[in-house]
């Protein structure tokens, strides 16, 4: 055990108290790692996926697998016929069994395959853990796995994939399967093909894919993942994948895998609980195993076992499907016991106290260190709400490793606001509070929505304020208050959350055009239907719908933000906040942003203050009020504002439209 003094303290002086608490983690984190890798990298520590399941030989093939509560295992398959007794395994070291079988083609490409275990006298069959393919049977329903060796191994062009990393990051967070306007499963190749030019043309440069790893359940969102060393077969197969992947760094995007490490699915007949006949393989025993929300089950981080599979995963991943780094899905479920339920973190006390896990947050660390040491330009996302300090810190300095956290509090926010508030009585020292605190040295991605948002049982943004109103008055030639409120209110929320909220940027698809739809996945209670399934990309497209001005909209906002590095820059400062007027003024880097939020009266005569960047003259680079928006054209965006200094200061005075924003730079 040693004590430090960590530089966490000196980024976040309020955990002073907690000084010790902050070295039990580091040592933790120390010890564990020695534990397991000694003086060695991580990086040659997890390569479970090199080792375990089907790997060829000179001569044939080999098998592996951790089981140590079996007392027996056969593998079984096309290439015996399913004969349960004519290819036992034997045991060795630690419960590791294996069997090796002769003849390079007795298995082969294609051929299904299981394997039977046999505990206290009970047979049961499973999928191989290691499977890095598994499909469903058209007869029984069931899934089962599926070699996947092919002839020719699929060839890359995606040199120097992991030379470099994004400035800042513009994630476009998509669903392969409901990526496509068909009423069905949308596929690898056809998300490839069709969706990733779009992504590119609307100027985001990070494609963050949800519901990759194997889940049985199509309507789960891919969140309870029963195989996780297979690429979903919902949309293709495993070089599928690879092929968006790799058209996807041929036009410059970085793609991520939102990674479920937090939980997995209950089910056995598909999924990794009980493989070997025991409940705690894997997990937790008792209560402490299953997550009381999600009826899934919970990893017991203490075992190194769970250690090395979960972070060959990782590597698995990057090595093998070129991932550029990963969101971390229920990170808040995984720091604690109590997994964040009913809890307001209120109290530093609560994030070092006994229903801390530990053993997770040491897991996390180790994670990181991983992540970065096989690609040290990957990034990682930690999907967090409860604020556990050093998320996003170096874990040198004490932190836990993360690049961003994602600012989860944001979109709770305007959700809140827009069903509580009316719109002239909306709190703004309120709003500036909501997107601006954050821990303090840690980088937050921002958003206004993601799909969590747009689920059945929740409305997205512009459907909560269009309601429906949206069916019909969507027509460019139609115009109504409710109409017009949404679509102004649809763009303010998201350009002052992109450059107030955030260090980098992140909408879900179809979001970016105020998509009419919900998400509903096939179910029985709404006939099994893929209506609401699917991304409806005409209605952006045809020209004659408002839809067209929100996508403008947003390309444009993306591209501001590019070019002006804004997310490079430091935080914003307050310039001015009106509470009657309803305006919000801050400085950011060397620009202005004045946003006027009453739904009614415009400012003539708002006086921007710009001590923060000098006297001169300014001209607006960027308007909400665009034509091309939706907008009036009602900022003279050619007007040259000259400073004055009186007794308000040093600025100009502007004239801001309702429900308007705009950006004034300083000329040259």
């Amino acid at each position: 055990m040693t004590n430090k003094k960590y530089k966490i303290l000196e980024i976040d002086p309020w955990l002073e108290p907690f000084e010790s608490d902050i070295n039990l983690r580091m040592n933790k984190y120390y010890e564990t790692r020695y534990d397991l890798v000694g003086e060695n990298s991580l990086e040659s520590f997890a390569n479970g996926y090199m080792f375990f399941g089907f790997s060829r030989t000179k001569d044939g093939w080999i098998y592996r697998e951790w089981a140590p509560g079996a007392d027996e295992m056969h593998l079984i398959g096309d290439f015996n016929d399913w004969d349960r007794r004519a290819h036992p395994m034997h045991r060795t070291e630690s419960g590791i069994w294996e069997i090796k079988i002769k003849g390079r083609d007795k298995i082969k490409h294609g051929q299904k395959i299981k394997v039977q275990i046999t505990r206290r006298g009970r047979k049961f069959d499973r999928i191989p853990l290691y499977m890095n393919y598994v499909v469903q049977d058209k007869l029984t329903r069931g899934f089962v796995g599926e070699i996947w060796a092919p002839e020719k191994a699929f060839r890359w062009t995606d040199n120097n994939y992991q030379d470099n990393k994004p400035d800042s990051l513009f994630i476009y967070e998509a669903h392969v399967g409901m990526a496509q306007d068909k009423e069905g499963i949308g596929t690898y190749r056809e998300f490839a093909d069709n969706i990733l030019p779009r992504i590119v043309k609307e100027g985001y440069n990070t494609v963050q894919l949800m519901a990759i790893q194997e889940h049985p359940y199509y309507a789960s969102f891919g969140y309870q993942v029963s195989n996780f060393y297979a690429a979903s077969s919902w949309y293709g197969n495993p070089d599928d994948l690879k092929y968006l992947i790799n058209k996807a760094h041929r036009l410059g995007l970085k793609v991520l895998l939102d990674i479920v490490h937090s939980h997995a699915i209950k089910n056995t007949a598909e999924g990794i609980n009980m493989f070997d006949g025991t409940f705690n393989q894997f997990f937790m025993t008792g209560d402490a195993g299953d997550h009381p929300a999600w009826g899934t089950k919970l990893f017991n981080y203490a075992k190194h076992e769970v250690i090395h599979f979960l972070l060959s995963n990782l590597k698995f991943w990057m090595e093998e499907y070129h991932f550029d780094g990963f969101r971390f899905d229920g990170v808040t479920s995984m720091c604690y016991h109590h997994h964040g339920l009913g809890v307001d973190f209120t109290d530093y006390k609560q994030y070092f106290d006994v229903f801390t896990n530990t053993d997770a947050i040491t897991y996390l660390q180790l994670a990181n260190e991983l992540i970065h040491s096989v690609n040290p330009n990957a990034i990682t996302i930690a999907e967090e709400m409860s604020g556990m300090p050093g998320m996003c810190i170096p874990i040198k300095d004490g932190g836990i490793g993360f690049d961003y956290r994602l600012g989860m509090g944001v979109p709770d926010y305007w959700i809140k606001t827009l069903k509580s508030e009316k719109d002239e009585k909306r709190d703004m020292h309120k709003m500036w509070h909501e997107l601006t605190t954050r821990r303090p040295g840690e980088k937050s991605i921002g958003y206004s929505e993601s799909h969590d948002q747009a689920l059945v049982g929740d409305k997205t943004l512009i459907f909560r304020m269009a309601d429906a109103e949206m069916y019909e008055g969507m027509n460019k030639a139609y115009h109504s208050p409710t109409i017009d409120r949404a679509i102004e209110m649809h763009k303010m929320i998201r350009f002052i959350t992109l450059t107030l909220a955030c260090e980098g940027y992140l909408n879900f698809m179809g979001n970016e055009f105020g998509h009419p739809e919900w998400i509903d996945f096939p179910r029985e209670g709404n006939g099994w239907s893929f209506h609401h399934a699917r991304r409806q990309w005409s209605l952006a497209d045809n020209g004659f719908l408002k839809y067209e001005w929100l996508l403008n909209f947003d390309a444009a906002m993306i591209k501001f933000a590019k070019k002006n590095k804004i997310m490079n820059k430091p935080a914003a400062e307050n310039l001015w906040i009106d509470e009657k007027a309803k305006i919000i003024a801050f400085a950011r880097g060397n620009l202005l942003y004045a946003f006027n939020f009453h739904p009614t009266e415009s400012a003539t005569k708002f006086f921007l203050h710009a001590h923060t960047v000098g006297a001169g003259n300014y001209r607006v680079i960027f308007s909400t009020d665009r034509k091309e928006f939706g907008g009036q054209d009602r900022i003279d965006e050619k007007y040259i504002y000259s400073t004055i200094a009186d007794k308000r200061g040093l600025g100009f005075e502007i004239y801001l439209p309702c429900r308007s924003a705009a950006v004034f730079r300083k000329k040259r």
